[in-house]
């Protein structure tokens, strides 16, 4: 049983477990069991809830997520989808996470939600309208990246990714150029952090051409979908990527890789892009 800690519990444990808490976070107890001994200690756990998304009045999606960033989430999430080009679609935006409600209207009224959803497969209760048949451009993109240039970025995102490394819990992925994280975000699910770094870029008018998007999680068909709706030309995981995004990768114009940790990783397609590779 999942226990908030409180003034009774232990004080030096509580201030310790709080001082390394961020947002995203909260101190919970837990018994831990170590060498033969059982001992109730603080723990810091990541944040989970449902937020709803409503468009003009009408309810769209409710989606679980980590409360960070969730207005970036919000906008990342309609631009991916298809809904809005821009931010100047949006004419108004209210994210109330008392209420685990985001009430946006657009500048057109026509808008009627989809009907046709998609639950993802990544963890956090996905769901996507948009489909592998959409009429997405392949990206175009002439930059090159270099395995010298890609493995220090994925470990300056586990540096950076601070509800990961002080609890757990959480994917984390980033927008990147050549040699540094720009836009970082961390959700319990990896296809959320893609929204809201999507969102974030939008806000602060943030280009997302010519850059990579690197994750933690694993690398599906709709975390594909979103790169190429963001026009990202190549897409990092340390974990595996799934056939069906490597399929989309070679038709959108994406280089997919894996398993970039440590001096290794993998290309899946579009090897061009890679300096020193080639078919």
């Amino acid at each position: 049983m999942i226990q908030k800690l409180d003034s009774r519990q232990d004080a030096a444990g509580v201030a310790e477990a709080q001082a390394g808490q961020t947002p995203g976070q909260v101190s919970i107890a837990a018994w831990r069991y170590d060498d033969g001994t059982w001992s109730k200690i603080p723990v810091l756990a990541a944040e989970e809830f449902p937020l709803q998304i409503f468009v003009n009045g009408s309810e769209l999606v409710t989606t679980l997520c980590t409360p960070v960033k969730a207005n970036c989430l919000v906008a990342g999430f309609l631009y991916n989808e298809g809904i809005i080009s821009s931010i100047k679609d949006v004419a108004s935006m209210r994210v109330c996470l008392e209420d685990f409600v985001a009430d946006v209207r657009l500048t057109r009224t026509d808008f009627a939600p989809p009907t046709r959803r998609m639950l993802t497969s990544g963890c956090g209760g996905g769901a996507s309208f948009i489909e592998e048949k959409s009429n997405l451009s392949p990206v175009n993109s002439e930059m090159k990246f270099t395995a010298a240039n890609i493995l220090p970025l994925m470990k300056q995102l586990y540096q950076q990714s601070e509800i990961h490394r002080r609890g757990g819990g959480v994917h984390a992925s980033a927008l990147a150029d050549n040699d540094n994280i720009i836009v970082l975000a961390e959700d319990i699910g990896r296809h959320n952090t893609l929204d809201k770094i999507a969102g974030e870029c939008l806000l602060m008018r943030i280009p997302f051409k010519d850059r990579m998007l690197i994750t933690t999680g694993r690398i599906s068909s709709e975390m594909l979908l979103k790169a190429a709706r963001m026009e990202v030309p190549v897409v990092v995981s340390r974990s595996a990527p799934l056939t069906r995004s490597v399929a989309l990768g070679e038709k959108l114009g994406i280089t997919v890789i894996g398993y970039a940790r440590g001096d290794h990783l993998e290309v899946y397609s579009h090897p061009e892009r890679i300096g020193g590779l080639s078919n």
